[in-house]
């Protein structure tokens, strides 16, 4: 063993990886922006054809957005598609971007209803908030990143990298912003790595978990949860990450404030996540579906300035998916997860209210 692995693996005592990691998981930004014919996917005319008639079919039949499964959307021909898709952002490349969607052409329900017909091709949504929405509104409401009852997709403040609480998190682009509100994604494969050439001191309190605040969305009788923001089980990295709701969680009695050594070690990530060598930014276009794998991939959103009329806002719906072929993860993550099965639509999300049904909003609540 090198003195470096002696650093790293004296000094913790929850697994991690036995070296660096490699592979497709394990990119660099501008490497990525030289091949984006590997990641950009347009749809065909065919396939957009299909898409449309699988929509008008779901209106003729009158069914809620909430009730639309795979079978009720059928796709012959992009289904088998998306199934290869999936698998390269769950157990490769971790992200993807399907470009083409004519959503200036639909009214936003039957958009809402093509994306979320897709989506059940790639897995099961589970509700975003504790109000149900399964299909979830990407959309400055004015309110303020700093509020604790906020999330931060409600506000137009860059939203720092950070993961969500799902196997995969898809984005359809109704409207981009005037400026700003780049996407940029990182590989926590790839920021394990440099944290391990570069301070291999302060890797091991990234696999400790952090307390974390729930924001405004706990269930009852809980303001926070801890989790590691790194995690290696069954042979594969895990990252879960929202420093913002690090930090708030520090609001609570029972929460004590980081350490210098925690806070060098949490500084030191972001750092490399902003690093332009390290992560890859993308522009949106509208019609564009940007899927990532939750587990192994952040993203961030930069600030953005938006449009002043009400119909050319920035707005982007949100699917959060469980798939059948997600990977498995650690105890760790049930205080957050709930379960840990593979594929149940109770793994992450949010846990909700007596009587509180699942729902596809079409309009920002």
């Amino acid at each position: 063993m090198s003195a470096l692995e002696d650093t790293v693996q004296d000094t913790v005592d929850v697994p991690m990886p036995p070296g660096e990691i490699n592979g497709p998981s394990a990119w660099y930004g501008p490497d990525m922006a030289a091949r984006q014919g590997e990641w950009i996917r347009p749809f065909s005319e065919a396939e957009l054809e299909e898409l449309d008639a699988a929509m008008r079919g779901v209106k003729a039949r009158g069914l809620q957005i909430v009730d639309i499964d795979h079978q009720a959307f059928p796709l012959p021909t992009l289904g088998p598609a998306l199934d290869g898709i999936r698998r390269e952002v769950l157990h490769g490349r971790g992200f993807a971007l399907l470009r083409g969607i004519p959503v200036a052409r639909y009214s936003i329900e039957e958009s809402a209803i093509i994306y979320f017909g897709l989506g059940t091709h790639l897995g099961v949504a589970i509700p975003q908030n504790m109000k149900g929405h399964v299909l979830g509104h990407v959309k400055d409401v004015g309110r303020d990143a700093y509020d604790t009852k906020s999330r931060l997709y409600q506000t137009r403040a860059r939203q720092m990298f950070h993961t969500d609480t799902c196997d995969m998190v898809g984005l359809l682009c109704l409207h981009p912003a005037k400026t700003g509100g780049q996407s940029a994604i990182v590989s926590a494969d790839t920021l394990y790595n440099e944290i391990r050439r570069r301070r291999p001191d302060l890797l091991p309190l990234l696999f400790q978990p952090f307390s974390t605040d729930w924001r405004g969305d706990a269930p009852e009788g809980e303001g926070h949860y801890a989790l590691p923001i790194l995690s290696w089980h069954a042979g594969l990295l895990n990252c879960r990450y929202v420093r913002r709701y690090i930090s708030s969680a520090r609001r609570f009695e029972d929460v004590p404030e980081l350490g210098e050594r925690e806070t060098e070690a949490l500084d030191l990530f972001d750092e490399l996540s902003d690093d332009p060598a390290i992560h890859l930014k993308m522009e949106f276009q509208a019609g564009d579906i940007q899927l990532l794998h939750n587990q192994q991939v952040m993203h961030d959103r930069t600030a953005f300035e938006d449009w002043d009329e009400p119909e050319r806002k920035r707005h982007l719906l949100r699917l959060w998916l469980n798939c059948s072929d997600g990977r498995p993860l650690p105890e760790s993550y049930r205080p957050r997860y709930f379960t840990l099965e593979i594929g149940s639509p109770q793994r992450g999300g949010y846990r909700l209210p007596q009587g509180q049904a699942l729902n596809a909003p079409l309009h920002v609540d």
